[in-house]
């Protein structure tokens, strides 16, 4: 039987630099870490752990005086991202302390019709410039994979924590079942082929 050797990452093809960025000298964006994926239909396979290893992380970038910036999906009144009900909010253990802007959007990247790109400017990361972001939230393979595609295309420097991010499970075009574990590997794998890096988890980040 024929093992598989992986193909070289697009990015080795073109020279982009892998090294992981230091944390106080990034900005965390917080995307999508609302109730709404804790309980009932949208509830993530590891949403639990992935929002201790987030509160975590921003702990540690609040003592180190990195920016934070906090993203939410509105999906409007009645849906499970109404960010004017509970279902919607930011759960509490995550949640923003004054002075910490928080972007709405109503795309996956959170960068699309959005005032992000302003309130990054604002904080001292302009785009284009390779500033470094450091991205965690939910889902891995939607907002958090579009969202490092929107910074790599502005010429951020994203890199995701992986256990920071958690997914569901999903039919395939085939009808089979994509367990969660499956899909938050090949979204991970998506972006580390281009658009950024990823660190297994907070403490990868250097000081």
């Amino acid at each position: 039987m024929t093992s598989l050797s992986p193909a070289l990452p697009l990015r080795a093809v073109i020279g982009l630099d892998d090294r992981l960025p230091r944390l106080a000298e990034s900005a965390l964006i917080m995307i999508d870490f609302q109730n709404t994926y804790r309980t009932g239909v949208m509830a993530l396979d590891g949403a639990e752990p992935a929002l201790t290893a987030a509160a975590g992380l921003l702990r540690r970038a609040r003592a180190a005086g990195t920016p934070v910036v906090h993203v939410v999906n509105d999906g409007g009144e009645g849906t499970p991202y109404d960010i004017r009900a509970r279902i919607g909010a930011i759960s509490e253990e995550v949640a923003p302390v004054d002075g910490e802007p928080v972007v709405v959007k109503t795309f996956p990247d959170a960068f699309h019709a959005t005032d992000l790109v302003t309130v990054l400017t604002r904080l001292g990361f302009a785009p284009g410039g390779g500033r470094d972001l450091v991205l965690v939230g939910f889902m891995t393979h939607m907002c958090v994979a579009f969202t490092a595609q929107g910074a790599f295309r502005l010429g951020y420097r994203p890199t995701v924590v992986a256990s920071a991010t958690a997914t569901r499970p999903l039919a395939a075009p085939d009808g089979t079942v994509l367990p969660a574990a499956a899909l938050q590997a090949a979204a991970l794998t998506t972006v580390t082929d281009l658009f950024g890096l990823v660190a297994p988890t907070p403490g990868a980040l250097p000081a």
